[in-house]
């Protein structure tokens, strides 16, 4: 039977990720947007595209007509409960088998970030009666790019997360495992809960430190307020929402929220996670001076 896997959030860097990682998969992969004009890459690399908005449900049953499998992953806004609502919703409608749910670092009600707390959602599919998998992935390697031209032209980047220990995770890894899953028997994970993470804990000066040394040249982590943090994002156009969520991030990383790591990444790959240093390796040409 062919295999046709429906993509949430199929513009941003997870899924694309998750795009890559599933290529050449005997799979029909398709891509649900709101705006086909901002799809056109993802056409040329022969997934089908369908237009539809999570946050509107009349909009979603043509693009689950015939999906086997969701990757589901709703943005970061207050409307993500109701966003997940409506693609179980749909997906129960449509007879998909499985969903894959991108969820977030500690999800739950009790949680100190907004983003963990809307994540809360994760039951309602828990209670759906589909097949589910669900992935609770650490800090992202890549969230470092946001201030690649700054490290670039100064070596210098700034974070409101203090002395915090972090065991972050390369996107590349959150992926493959979503992919292993995917490409799996629908039982074979049914009921799990990953939390994908690095095989390391660091702290954002050890990380400098690592960069430095693969760019040849010293590069300075600078703990920001704050105060500091939410008008640098502010000014640099982030919602004062998303600004607000991104400094809870930062208080609670930077308070021990994410000292930890997992196995699971080796558990569902064979291979241990992607370490700090292979992130900056591959990433060396963003965090270089252009010219």
């Amino acid at each position: 039977m062919n295999r046709t896997v429906l993509i949430t959030g199929a513009t941003g860097s997870v899924s694309s990720a998750l795009i890559t990682a599933l290529e050449g998969a005997p799979l029909t992969l398709r891509a649900l947007v709101r705006d086909a004009s901002r799809a056109s890459g993802l056409a040329r690399r022969g997934v089908e595209v369908v237009v539809g908005d999570l946050g509107d449900p009349e909009s979603l049953p043509p693009a689950f007509k015939g999906v086997t499998d969701l990757w589901l992953l709703t943005p970061m806004d207050p409307r993500a409960p109701e966003h997940s609502v409506n693609a179980v919703w749909a997906a129960r409608q449509a007879g998909v088998e499985r969903v894959v749910r991108m969820s977030a670092i500690g999800a739950d009600h009790n949680v100190p970030t907004r983003n963990g707390r809307l994540h809360a959602s994760d039951r309602e599919l828990q209670a759906s009666g589909l097949a589910w998998t669900i992935l609770r992935p650490h800090a992202f390697m890549q969230n470092l790019l946001w201030q690649a031209d700054r490290i670039a032209a100064e070596g210098v980047f700034s974070l409101n997360m203090g002395d915090g220990r972090l065991g972050t995770v390369d996107v590349r890894d959150v992926a493959e495992v979503a992919a292993t899953v995917l490409l799996a028997d629908p039982q074979r994970h049914h009921g799990k809960v990953y939390t994908p993470s690095g095989p390391e804990i660091l702290t954002f000066a050890e990380a400098a430190e690592q960069l430095g040394q693969a760019l040849g040249r010293e590069v300075s982590y600078v703990a920001a307020s704050e105060e500091e943090a939410r008008a640098g994002m502010v000014a640099s156009g982030i919602s004062p929402w998303s600004a607000g969520m991104l400094v809870e991030y930062g208080r609670a990383l930077g308070s021990g929220f994410g000292a930890y790591t997992t196995s699971d990444v080796e558990d569902v790959l064979g291979r241990p996670p992607r370490r700090f240093a292979d992130f900056v390796r591959d990433h060396v040409a963003a965090f270089t001076a252009r010219g």
